[in-house]
């Protein structure tokens, strides 16, 4: 199948099926004319790689991901450390949004929103003079 279908079937633009390509994550074959031939298990490996990007995994994690996937004598340990690595750093991305959205909040609180001129949300990203 072309790019178009196979994008269609992964649910993924055709953008992202050539970025895979060019970075090795996908090698589909080419037909004679120079088109990519998509089998159904390159399909099966774009949707794989579209699943894991929605999680937020990067594309070197994504790398391992499918190697692990397609080693059938791979450990669930490596495949857990991953995804346990990657889970560590959405919950560090997810405080660190908290203590922006706290402070925030609490500048917001403070300032009159009025005609005069004094700010406590200016005066917070201010440098220190």
């Amino acid at each position: 199948m072309n790019i178009k279908e196979a994008g269609k079937r992964a649910n993924l633009p055709a953008k992202t099926i050539r970025y895979y390509e060019e970075v090795g994550l996908i090698r589909p074959l080419r037909d004679t004319n120079g088109y990519r031939a998509f089998r159904p298990q390159d399909v099966h490996k774009l949707g794989f790689l579209g699943r894991a990007r929605a999680l937020g995994f990067t594309i070197e994690d994504c790398r391992v991901l499918l190697s692990l996937y397609e080693d059938q004598s791979r450990a669930s340990a490596d495949v857990k450390e991953i995804a346990q690595r990657h889970l560590t750093q959405i919950a560090e991305k997810i405080a660190a949004l908290k203590a922006m959205q706290d402070t925030l909040s609490h500048l917001v609180t403070c300032c009159h929103g009025d005609d005069r001129p004094d700010c406590p949300i200016l005066a917070d990203l201010a440098p220190p003079s």
